[in-house]
């Protein structure tokens, strides 16, 4: 394996290229993630028959324990492509009750306003809306607007989870169902950003850059998320999506036809701000594509050519004729003139690990677990 420093490069079996800066190539020119992909793959979608089998017990599971509550479930609801197939298979498919949590951080796109409407319509699903304190979520975005880092999502990614778990908490909901699905998400560079669940570095950064108080804003701790909801309150988080033959274009036909759904023109781009971000933020700044490792993914699952993906990456991310009105609502959401944004375009860029983050506790925490595995692993070993 190697890399071959300031030349660029490009896969030659999906279409990652050295915008990632920890992309390896073997002599066939072929990327790490690729000839990481059937093993990960093996880890997390089961053998076709094994994988049914699998999530009939779910669903039954979920059923017999609930058949005295008011839902099976709770599921988070963007307007996106696959929190909204998601919602659709397991209503209609998998009849199990759902209530739905949509989390309102300021940015929603008037198609995904009208997506969720119309799905929580025609499901016949319980909807809470969840409005975040704009203040505290602007504050926040601005903070990271100026550290520098690659990964602006935070601020929202952190809230939608963090009001997702709380609400269940509240509501004493065990298992949440995820949209998470190997076909569109099994390419990620970790050079590209860092967790969205790192509340070091949110208050690292929020301490440095920021104006005001985080109190409205909801958070997650490490204690939390790693501990107190997996193991003390026993939740759960099931991704269906990986148990099924998922197929983002078959799952957008689906939705068009039965729901009225309609396409919002790019994966996440449900919200205003990340469609921003994605598409000229990381582009201009960073260098780097994130429709690369989305489209590879697909490439991996056979859903489309490489050839097919490389013509959709030949087509500019952002518009040339409406970005400047992009730049101008962005903008003028989070309080600043076009002329601050564009000033912060221009600072150094910095790497998570310029900033506290909680690194050297994941580090522990994957001793402890090593350590209480050891058991099993040891009984599982003398049983063959």
């Amino acid at each position: 394996m190697f890399k071959r420093n300031n030349l660029y490069q490009i896969c030659s079996t999906c279409v990652m290229d050295t915008s990632d800066p920890n992309i390896v190539l073997n002599e066939n020119e072929i990327c790490n993630h690729c000839l990481s992909y059937e093993e990960r793959k093996k880890q997390i979608i089961l053998p076709s028959p094994e994988r049914e089998e699998k999530l009939n017990s779910i669903i039954t599971a979920l059923k017999n324990k609930n058949k005295n509550k008011d839902y099976d479930c709770i599921i988070g609801l963007s307007g996106g492509i696959d929190s909204s197939y998601l919602a659709y298979w397991a209503s209609k498919v998998a009849k199990l009750r759902l209530l739905a949590v949509h989390v309102d951080g300021g940015w929603n796109s008037e198609i995904a306003t009208s997506n969720i409407e119309k799905l929580v319509k025609t499901l016949g699903i319980d909807l809470h809306t969840h409005v975040f304190d704009w203040n505290a979520m602007q504050d926040l975005q601005v903070a990271f607007l100026c550290s520098g880092v690659a990964n602006q999502d935070t601020p929202q990614d952190h809230a939608f989870f963090a009001a997702l778990y709380n609400f269940a908490c509240k509501h004493n909901i065990k298992v949440m169902l995820s949209g998470y699905n190997f076909v569109s998400e099994s390419v990620l560079p970790t050079a590209w950003g860092h967790s969205a669940m790192d509340l070091d570095q949110i208050n690292d950064i929020h301490k440095k850059f920021g104006k005001g108080s985080l109190r409205a804003f909801p958070c997650v701790s490490f204690f939390k998320n790693y501990v107190y909801y997996p193991f003390i309150k026993k939740m759960q988080v099931i991704s269906p999506l990986n148990y099924i033959d998922y197929n983002p274009y078959n799952a957008i036909e689906i939705l068009e036809r039965e729901i009225g759904w309609k396409y919002y023109g790019g994966k996440h781009y449900e919200s205003r701000f990340t469609k921003f971000f994605q598409s000229y933020w990381l582009p201009e700044r960073f260098g780097f594509d994130k429709r690369r490792a989305h489209l590879s993914s697909l490439v991996l699952a056979g859903i489309i050519s490489r050839d097919e993906a490389l013509k959709q990456l030949d087509i500019k991310a952002y518009n040339d004729e409406t970005i400047e009105l992009d730049k101008a609502f962005v903008s003028k959401k989070l309080g600043l003139s076009v002329e601050e944004l564009n000033a912060l375009m221009q600072i150094p860029i910095k790497n998570y690990t310029d900033y506290a983050n909680n690194q050297r506790k994941m580090k522990i925490l994957s001793i402890f677990k090593y350590i209480f595995s050891l058991p099993f692993t040891l009984y599982k070993r003398v049983c063959k």
